[in-house]
């Protein structure tokens, strides 16, 4: 049966379901409507994002989302304005799928125009495709394409770049499930939200218990997701870590100033993230990321 337009593509390792992935959401107009992944599992089952939790309700699983496009919030949520801090304004962006190029069970790719008081700023090519690795552990691969299609320079910003320090989110984002206990982080040199987050690295896990909720079955098990860059402009990006406020990973566009993108040019980043059952050492989570991003 042929697939209608606006159902979910289900991503599949080796015929596994392991994650959702929806076009066109309804959603309010201030948690800035984009496409998104969730829920997303381990091989076993284990859920491992979170949409619309009630501590940020602009959260929707794993995507990309920026808060700062000349001043228009594709995040979500209230804005950061210098002087002001967080501030409600009728200013939020849209990103509209408009068509799969191709679509397969292990991965799709799809085109995107992100628009704002009626103008499309940008253009969005997504490649995300699902890969297996061991019995245990599989791979998304997302890849982002964001070209500017206006006559002028388009800006991309952050609340760090508005003056909230600590604050540059913005990009790729994955927000995991909130647990009993905080999830641990971790690189190869450091360890603890304090020493990773603000700061670029090969990659980064995150590790939790997946304590199972009464509704919802196989959410229990322990997992790790391993994030790593896989273009030299990703790894040079910082990360964006939240552990003790709630379970969040993202890589960040725009950390110390504005990215600046000329009319026609292309930003590329991609991040691919190991999926896997079970809490992982430093040695497991790098040769798994060094094979995740390798194939």
């Amino acid at each position: 049966m042929a697939r209608t337009p606006d159902a979910p593509v289900v991503l599949r390792v080796a015929g596994r379901p392991v994650g959702q992935y929806v076009t066109r959401p309804e959603l309010p107009h201030r948690l800035s409507p984009r496409p998104f992944l969730h829920p997303v599992t381990t091989l076993a089952g284990t859920a491992v994002t979170e949409l619309s939790p009630a501590d940020h309700l602009h959260h929707l699983g794993v995507g990309v989302a920026v808060p700062d496009v000349e001043g228009h919030n594709f995040w979500g949520g209230r804005t950061y304005v210098r002087d002001r801090g967080p501030t409600e304004l009728d200013n939020h962006g849209v990103q509209r799928h408009t068509g799969f190029p191709l679509c397969d069970p292990d991965g799709f790719v799809e085109e995107l125009r992100w628009t704002a008081a009626g103008t499309e700023l940008l253009r969005e090519r997504r490649t995300v495709a699902a890969t297996g690795l061991t019995d245990t552990a599989w791979a998304l691969d997302l890849t982002f394409s964001l070209t500017n299609t206006t006559a002028a320079p388009v800006t991309i910003g952050s609340p760090a770049t508005n003056g909230r320090p600590g604050a540059a989110y913005g990009g790729f984002f994955w927000r995991a499930r909130k647990e009993d206990r905080t999830p641990d982080v971790f690189t190869a040199a450091a360890e603890g939200e304090a020493e990773t987050h603000g700061r670029p690295a090969d990659w980064l896990a995150l590790t939790g218990r997946g304590s199972p909720r009464p509704d919802e079955a196989g959410s229990g098990g322990e997992w790790t997701l391993v994030f790593a860059g896989a273009t030299d402009a990703t790894r040079r990006d910082p990360w964006f870590v939240r552990t003790a406020e709630y379970p969040g990973v993202g890589s960040s566009l725009a950390s110390a100033e504005r990215l600046v993108i000329a009319p026609g040019d292309t930003t590329v980043r991609r991040v691919v993230t190991v999926v896997a059952d079970g809490r992982l050492g430093r040695d497991e989570a790098a040769a798994l990321a060094r094979k995740a991003v390798a194939q």
